[in-house]
């Protein structure tokens, strides 16, 4: 979660090297009162962005905002080095949860709960969900925009047809389909796993699967030896049972996400399978070339767990990706940045260009576009899953401390190298939990 992220990737760079450089020297809060907005690059999601900041420069040439684009990955590094050094961007893109808590902690961002307060009509129209991940002990500390992701079980219809097998409806179908498709010297499943948080995704529903999202919220409330619970235990076993039957594809620790060559190994039928965001949809809509079009891509939810606690209609991903204003930008700038908040955020066109590239905005009201769109189908499909779930977990990355998100990723890594055992996974994490 992601994707995050999730609403990250997308066809890598945007701005060059040095241009990013300078604008990170130029774009605090000291510059005399520019607006700054910093988020991430990556088509299709990187253009809705710009044109979404285009159309409010326009609408207001008194309140202009400099965006400035960055790779996921260094992205995280560099926001969390500004806002360190009090040289944040005047608004912050996010997704919310551990690390929009750290900011609070630190006096880093701004409470905007009296401003909502003010502006009920923002949060109105907004997906009710949507706000969990904004709000640090009681208060809304950032804007929700953007989409609503859950993560989904992709497949390639085409590969499941040439090897005369079908989707799977639980974990014991996915194992058995795995030698299948060895067989035939396809990859069971696509896996960018040298990006650490595409790994996450498996870990996360496996727990939600089979032992209900208690076991997680165990750990987000910093309970003791909370990775040690049997069913945790469980879960990370299988998960380590899925790799040593060759499940993802080889060397798949060396596969990055942000240049999208998982995205590409399902779309060429060189994989059948791949677990993502929703954002994947559109990455497979724009580079498959008639994949989509042609109804090669299926998706579902992640089946159930045979004995598993957890309610097959839950799912996990970003419930948003938000917009938190520095504290250190002043009067003018945090001006600038509500309006864009209200009258920027969500307007129509954007509305319309997620759909297009076929995603689900937030913006409460939408149905009859999402069914008048080309991708109805998926959209409806999306819609349903993350407004219809009884549990809608946040990315672990992003629902975590840093410190602790951290420590997690380096050891999902190991996990799926088999380089740590279950248990060893455990006490690690138990390490720094409530951290």
């Amino acid at each position: 979660m992601h994707l995050s992220r999730r609403t990250l990737l997308g066809l890598a760079a945007g701005v060059p090297v040095s241009a990013a450089l300078a604008a990170c020297g130029s774009s605090g809060p000291g510059t005399g009162g520019e607006t700054t907005y910093w988020y991430l690059n990556g088509q299709p999601q990187e253009g809705v962005r710009a044109g979404a900041v285009d159309a409010f420069n326009k609408a207001r040439p008194e309140e202009q905002i400099k965006d400035t684009t960055f790779q996921n990955d260094a992205y995280k590094t560099k926001i969390k080095t500004a806002i360190g050094a009090g040289r944040a961007p005047t608004i912050i893109w996010g997704w919310g949860g551990g690390t929009l808590r750290s900011y609070v902690k630190a006096g880093q961002v701004e409470d905007l709960t009296p401003w909502f307060d003010e502006h009920p009509e923002v949060k109105k129209r907004l997906l009710p969900s949507s706000f969990a991940a904004a709000t640090v002990d009681g208060k809304i500390y950032a804007m929700p925009g953007e989409t609503v992701q859950p993560i989904i079980l992709y497949y390639n219809r085409k590969v499941f047809d040439q090897v005369g097998v079908e989707p799977p409806k639980s974990w014991d179908d996915i194992m058995a389909l795995v030698p299948r498709f060895n067989a035939k010297g396809i990859a069971p499943f696509a896996l960018g796993g040298q990006s650490r948080w595409t790994n996450m995704m498996w870990l996360e529903f496996l727990f939600d699967r089979i032992g209900g999202p208690e076991v997680f919220q165990a750990v987000i409330e910093g309970e003791k030896n909370a990775w040690s619970d049997p069913r945790a235990i469980t879960a990370l076993t299988k998960v380590q049972e899925l790799v040593k039957a060759d499940g993802f594809i080889k060397g798949f620790s060396s596969i990055t996400a942000d240049s999208n060559a998982d995205q590409a190994l399902l779309y060429t039928g060189r994989a059948a399978m791949m677990l993502h965001g929703a954002w994947s949809y559109g990455i497979q809509q724009a580079r498959g070339g008639d994949f989509v079009p042609s109804g090669g891509l299926g998706y579902m939810n992640f089946p159930p767990v045979e004995g598993g606690k957890g309610d097959p209609g839950n799912t996990v991903g970003n419930p948003a990706q938000y917009l938190s204003l520095s504290s250190k930008a002043d009067s003018d700038q945090k001006k600038t940045a509500k309006d864009f908040f209200a009258r920027g955020v969500l307007q129509q066109e954007e509305v319309q260009k997620w759909i297009d590239n076929g995603s689900v905005p937030i913006r409460l009201g939408t149905e009859k576009l999402l069914a008048a769109a080309k991708n109805a189908d998926f959209l409806q499909f999306t819609y349903d899953t993350a407004t219809k779930a009884k549990e809608f977990g946040q990315s672990w990355d992003q629902a975590l401390s840093p410190t602790a998100a951290e420590t997690l990723l380096d050891n999902i890594v190991k996990l799926f190298q088999l380089s740590v055992s279950p248990q060893q996974f455990a006490r690690n994490l138990n390490a720094v939990t409530g951290t």
